[in-house]
């Protein structure tokens, strides 16, 4: 009985998110709102309405609204409307242009280095780190290199700036008075860093690897179905309705967001999701496992640190930017992600429930 009420949610949600999220995508067009790719691959969804994410936050509260009784969700919901306000400040403060960088094409018979690039003969990059423009001068002057576009760069807050911003939905997770234990442990003032910490990590993963048509909406899908069922095998199934709301909206969502998307959820969408999947694991303390079917953004993360680090050398940053400018298509390294996803969600489920 209960398994056939969580199919009925489930569809329930993405039905709304679909509503929803063509409904804001239509205003967005309108409002002529569009997304400004800065990775050269990406030039052909210049426009694409962005901040779509806001189609998946009515659809999360209006089942909140539904299933008022369900204190998880009410609070993860919440945590979702934090999470999507700053993410939405930053996607508005994102329509102001910061710079525009000088897009180059390798003319010469030989690979040119070009910051942390090297340019095979034909291709082309952005002219993006200090170490980049100062040798472009040098390039174009030997005639190795020609000018062949320009890219305009968003405004964006200070990494630390926005890293502070983003303490707030877990500070308020704490304060809420709903946590006990996390990771089966009682640990007292030792639990408010950890939220924290969790909140702003899971939400920074998922904003990484939200830079590619229905990457981000399909593993939160998939990490979010699996917690409901990890859940619900654990005989915890009011618990699993949270990730159940989660996941019916990212597939909602989906319908518009796979490629090639016709909109896309912005820092709005990626913030939301990243904040929620947190909160819904940290209030049912699933860490462990939670953790685990993140496992794919939270790699990109670590990759992407070790790059800034200087430990390892990406061509471009993140990883799956990267895979697409070794050669692999987007929906080839999209599925890759979405298969990995569910291989190690498979697994978990295997010898964790």
């Amino acid at each position: 009985m209960m398994s056939l009420k969580l199919i009925e949610i489930l569809i329930a949600t993405i039905i709304l998110s679909m509503i929803f999220t063509f409904f804001v995508r239509k205003i967005l067009r309108d409002a002529q709102i569009g997304d400004k790719p800065i990775v050269t691959e990406h030039k052909h969804k210049t426009g694409t309405p962005t901040m779509g994410g806001l189609g998946m936050l009515l659809a999360i509260i209006s089942m909140a609204i539904l299933l008022k009784d369900n204190i998880n969700l009410i609070l993860t919901t919440l945590i979702i409307m934090a999470s999507a306000l700053i993410g939405l400040l930053d996607d508005l403060l994102g329509l102001r242009t910061k710079e525009v960088q000088k897009v180059v094409r390798n003319i010469s018979k030989r690979p040119v280095e070009i910051g942390q690039l090297i340019l095979k003969p034909g291709e082309e990059a952005r002219v993006a780190t200090p170490k980049a423009k100062a040798e472009f001068k040098r390039l174009q002057e030997k005639g190795l290199v020609s000018v062949v576009g320009e890219a305009p760069i968003k405004y964006e807050i200070r990494e630390r700036d926005k890293i502070i911003v983003q303490c707030l939905p877990g500070v308020l997770l704490v304060l809420s008075g709903a946590l006990t234990t996390l990771g089966g442990f009682q640990l007292g003032v030792f639990m408010i860093p950890l939220v924290i910490f969790g909140v702003i990590g899971a939400i920074n993963a998922v904003n990484l690897i939200d830079g590619m048509d229905g990457m981000a909406a399909g593993i939160i899908a998939i990490a979010s179905l699996s917690c409901a069922i990890f859940l619900y095998l654990n005989s915890r199934s009011v618990e699993a309705m949270t990730f159940i709301v989660l996941a019916g909206s990212s597939l909602g969502f989906l319908v518009f967001n796979r490629y090639p998307a016709s909109i896309f959820m912005g820092d709005t969408g990626s913030f939301a999701l990243g904040g929620g999947y947190a909160a819904a694991v940290i209030l049912t303390d699933t860490v462990y496992f939670g953790v685990l079917a993140l496992a794919v953004p939270i790699v990109s993360v670590i990759i992407s640190l070790l790059h800034r680090a200087h430990i390892i050398r990406l061509p471009v940053e993140p990883l799956h930017h990267t895979l697409h400018h070794k050669g692999l298509s987007e929906k080839g390294i999209v599925f890759l992600y979405w298969l990995i996803t569910l291989i190690v969600c498979v697994i978990g489920l295997y010898f964790l429930s």
